[in-house]
Formats: C-alpha cells, structure tokens, sequence
C-alpha cells in the first residue's frame, strides 16, 4: 500500500483540526444561535433580488400611501414616501452587511500587518508603528470616520475607508501581543538560525500561528463595523442613492419624518432591531470561536 503524500496527510489533519473545531463550537448553544440568525439573515439579503421587486425602492414607483400601517400587504407598513419598510429593511441588509464585513476586512489587514512588522523586526520599527497606533487610539474613531466620510465624496466606499482606516489600532495591538510571543518559540528560532528570511519566518511561521486570533477578532468586529456605518449613515454621511439604502439611513429617514411623534412605530423599530440582532449574532459567534480557538478558555 502506497504511503499518502506529505500534502495529503496535511490536508488530512486540517480536516481533522476543523472536524474538531466545530464539534467544540457546536457545544456552545450560544454560538449554534448567532450562526444560524446570520445564516438566516445573509440568505435573505442574497435572496432579496429575487424574492422582491427593486423597484419599489424608488419613490416615484412606490404604491402605498405615506406611513401606512401593517397590513396584508405590506406587512411592516410604509415609509412617508409610501416604500415598504420590510423591503428597506431587506435591501438595506444587502449594504449594511456588506460595509461592515469590507470595513472589517479592511481594519484587521492593516492591524495585522502593523502588529506582524512591530513585533517581528522591533526596535526603531516597533517603537515608530506602535506611536502611529497610540496616536490613532487617543483619537476617537468615529470622531476620525466622520471627518473621512465629510472631506470624501458620499458614498459605499467612503464609509468603508472611514471605518477601516480609523479601527484597526486594537488589531494591531492584539496581534502584536501574539507575534511576541510566537516569536519567542524554540522552531522561530531554528528556522533563523537555518537561513529563513524574515519573509519566510512571518509568512510560513508567524502569520499561520495569528491566524486564528485574526479570525475571532474579525468576526467580533464586524459588530462594531456595522453599528459605526449605522451612526454615520444616521448623521447624513452615506450613501445619497435612494435605490442604496442602510438601515442608519432607514433610521435617519424615520427621525426625520418625525416616526415617533406620529407614532409610526413600524417606520422606526425594523432597522433598529435588525442592527441589534446582527450585532448580537456576530458577538454570540466571536465568543463561541474564541472558546474554540483558546484551550485556555476551554479549560475554563
């Protein structure tokens, strides 16, 4: 019998890793729930194309009147300009989730390269990077983002660059705490002392070592990422197209058209539910993996 290849006994202990990483995660009922509300709440945002009509986002092709109550037909009622707000509410789902996990990605790349290149050349290097990141950590964030999102031109892309470039400090501190201490392992060691480069030590070495603590900060801060795009879109700074709409900017519109004055609460209480359970679901998994990917905790 022919012995299995080095690539394919690789392989064959990263599915055993992941067989039994998920059946760890799988013991956390907390984490089961967040997964299946994210998976529920992506498919309706990748179905909504199809399941609805985009047309009735534009308010000149809007049916219903202005801030009509649930009925059969629509079933969480109406904007004032006579739009359904169960389907702002799925299509604002589209843009929300996309900003935040783009935002997301964004911010843990940049941290994890600063906190990768701090800890392993370190002196000068560490010393300037990690001034770069206490000086973006005394600045608020969002005060940061909302100076962004007021010098660029409104838009997706701009709330992505806003968010991004002004949240990835706390990334690049966590994952410079883990590069220190992966680089003061025995085989880091071996392999400089072999001829590896310093290419060679953070891309075969290091980065797989952090790679896990990347993946549970990126899944708790895409929580963050979507509550920061929710407040810049509420305070004016998103996307202006109509047929692009956030649930910040669903809340806008409904503190605008004074929904809770009028007593509209179906106008109000849609996107601000939707930002609360998504949050809630992306916080519940983070915690999940990071028992998971943390035997520390799993002892515990």
């Amino acid at each position: 019998m022919t012995a299995p290849s080095p690539r394919a006994l690789a392989w064959r202990r990263r599915g055993a890793a992941f067989a039994g990483g998920w059946r760890e995660f799988a013991r956390h009922r907390s984490g089961l729930v967040g997964l299946a509300i994210l998976l529920v709440i992506v498919v309706l945002a990748l179905l909504a194309p199809v399941i609805t009509d985009q047309d009735g986002l534009d308010v000149i092709k809007a049916t219903g009147g202005p801030m009509e109550s649930p009925s059969g037909e629509y079933p969480l009622g109406t904007d004032r300009l006579g739009r359904s707000v169960l389907l702002l509410t799925l299509w604002s789902a589209r843009v929300s989730l996309s900003v935040g996990l783009v935002a997301t990605l964004l911010s843990v790349a940049i941290g994890t390269i600063i906190g990768i290149l701090a800890a392993h050349f370190g002196r000068w290097v560490s010393a300037t990077l990690m001034r770069v990141t206490d000086f973006f950590l005394v600045l608020p964030s969002l005060v940061l983002a909302i100076a962004l999102s007021t010098v660029l031109a409104r838009g997706m892309g701009t709330i992505i660059l806003a968010i991004g470039l002004t949240s990835w400090p706390a990334a690049a501190r966590v994952v410079r705490a883990q590069t220190l201490t992966v680089e003061a392992r025995p085989y880091i060691e071996r392999s400089k002392a072999l001829g590896g480069g310093h290419l060679h030590v953070i891309t075969k070495h290091v980065l797989p070592a952090v790679m896990p603590l990347v993946f549970v900060n990126t899944t708790l801060a895409v929580g963050s990422a979507i509550v920061a795009e929710s407040t810049l879109s509420f305070l004016g700074l998103g996307d202006p197209d109509p047929m692009r709409p956030s649930w910040g900017s669903m809340l806008r519109s409904a503190w605008l058209d004074s929904a809770a004055l009028v007593g509209a609460w179906w106008y109000l209480l849609p996107p601000g539910i939707a930002i609360g359970i998504v949050v809630l679901a992306f916080t519940m998994c983070g915690r999940a993996l990071e028992t998971v990917l943390n035997p520390r905790l799993r002892e515990g």
